[in-house]
Order: C-alpha cells, then structure tokens, then sequence
C-alpha cells in the first residue's frame, strides 16, 4: 500500500498500529533498500513502513508487502515521524532503522523479534538498547560506496564506553555514551554530535513519549542499558550507514582509501559473531 504522506498514512492505517512489532524504515538514498526490507521482515516484524522518496523502485512483491509511505529523510524530519507514530500507536513496540542497516538479536536465527519482545515485556522493559556496529566493504576500488553484502567486515574491537552525567553532574543511573567502529576510528569527519553508536531503536510507544535527535527519548528509564536487578537483552543493529556516509560526503571520500585495519575481520551474519564479540548481550534470556 502507498501513501502520498505520513498524515494519509495516520489517518487510514490504525490497525496497522494496532499491534506490533512496526519496523520502520527511513530510505536516505537508494542502496540495499530490498535487502534492508527483506531482512527486517524475515526477522517476524507483523509491518514494516519504508519512508521512501518517489525515485525508489521496488520490485513488486515487495511493493504489495509493505506500507510505503513519501518521505524525505533530513534527520529532522526523520525524528519528528517517528514521534508521530509513537504518539499514534500507544502500547504497540517499534523498530526504526535506515536502509543498509540490519537488526540482529541474540539467537535471532531460531527466535523471531516477537518473541524477544515478548521476553523483554515480561522482564518489565519497555525498550532495548541496540548497538549500531559498522559495516564496511573489504575493497573500496571494488566497492567505492563501501556497500558489499557478500564483502562486508566489521571491527573486532575497539569499542567503549562513558558514563553520563546528569545536569547537576551527577551519574545518570544505568546510562552510558558508547563508541567505536568507524565512528571513532575517522573521528575527524565526523559531527561532534555523531560519536557515539549507542541508539534505542526498539521500544514500546506511550502516551507523552517522545525521541530526541540524539537517538535518546524523554523517559530516562528508556535510555538504560539494563534494569536494576540484572543485565537485559541488548541487540545489534549492523550498518553500512557511516561507511557510505564516509565515503560519500565530499570532505571525506577523498581522504578515506580503506577501512581495513588490524582489527578487521570478515562480518558472517549471524548472531554468534555478535555475541563471541561483546556487541550484544543474551541477559537472562534462557
């Protein structure tokens, strides 16, 4: 189903909110879009809304799979759709992702994304922290928009973390700033403001609830890695967004002739990688 706006959308598409999990997703330029869609519908998201532009051609059985809905994805106008939604779909889980950027979660190959939620609903969680890893090709003569599915790498480590503080300088409890990736690693072509790699991407939406451009929302409790009494679920959101971003933006893809360092190593895609490599956390998820 197509739809001219996200306001015609809101208007005739409420049992699409009704019951989640929503997977949405913000098409930026036109690379991977299939496979981004393809990937978040195999993980068991009941709807997945592409905000696209107009120039996206899909194929068809994806065309009739989906809520495409007119868009152009500027960060702020990605920020506030999302608040729309959230403040349509009260008590419904959602997703949000780009395209070239793929969820992963512990065990995701036998466990579908419901049945995460539904562990994290009983943990007493209305969100999961997911960690943006960065995904790059191996060869960027070969690939010079550094997008490769069957090429594509990841850091092995080199990832980090700060603790928060509040306004009065305070630790914030259960909150940390992560880093890493290439992010960190090309730090000089990167916003101030663009570090981190920490971003709540699946929660459950609220009355009064909404995301801040920073990737955090107005309830503190959404923004903490864990509950108090032990650690939870966290999930990986694996992306060829900087990479492409890197070697795209004018002041930079001059300067960037490869991303492979000494912790390179091949991205297998699957769950076990992440997991072996402390980039998600099982919690008491048995």
């Amino acid at each position: 189903m197509r739809y001219s706006d996200l306001h015609q959308f809101l208007q005739t598409s409420g049992a699409v909110l009704a019951k989640g999990p929503v997977a949405m997703i913000f098409v930026e330029d036109l690379v991977e879009v299939d496979s981004t869609i393809r990937h978040h519908q195999d993980a068991g998201f009941r709807a997945v809304l592409v905000f696209a532009p107009d120039a996206l051609d899909l194929p068809n059985d994806l065309e009739k799979s989906i809520h495409r809905i007119s868009f152009d994805a500027t960060a702020a106008a990605v920020v506030d759709a999302i608040n729309q939604v959230i403040e349509a779909a009260p008590g419904t889980w959602l997703y949000y992702c780009f395209n070239a950027e793929y969820l992963f979660h512990p065990f995701c190959e036998s466990r579908t994304v419901g049945e995460l939620l539904a562990f994290q609903t009983e943990e007493r969680r209305d969100a999961v922290l997911s960690y943006v890893v960065d995904l790059y090709a191996d060869d960027l003569d070969q690939f010079p928009n550094a997008v490769s599915l069957d090429h594509a790498c990841l850091d092995k480590s080199g990832y980090y973390a700060h603790g928060l503080k509040g306004p009065d300088g305070d630790p914030l409890d259960r909150q940390l700033d992560f880093f890493g990736g290439l992010r960190w690693r090309f730090e000089e072509h990167v916003p101030a403001n663009g570090h981190k790699i920490d971003r709540v991407s699946l929660f459950k939406a609220k009355p009064g609830l909404k995301l801040r451009p920073n990737h955090t929302f107005n309830d503190e409790e959404y923004n903490t890695y864990s509950c108090p009494w032990h650690h939870n679920i966290t999930v990986t959101v694996a992306s060829f967004r900087t990479a492409k971003a890197l070697k795209t933006n004018a002041g930079s893809k001059h300067d960037v002739h490869s991303f492979n360092w000494h912790n390179t190593t091949k991205f297998q895609w699957n769950s076990q990688q992440l997991l072996d490599l402390g980039l998600m956390e099982p919690g008491q998820w048995f």
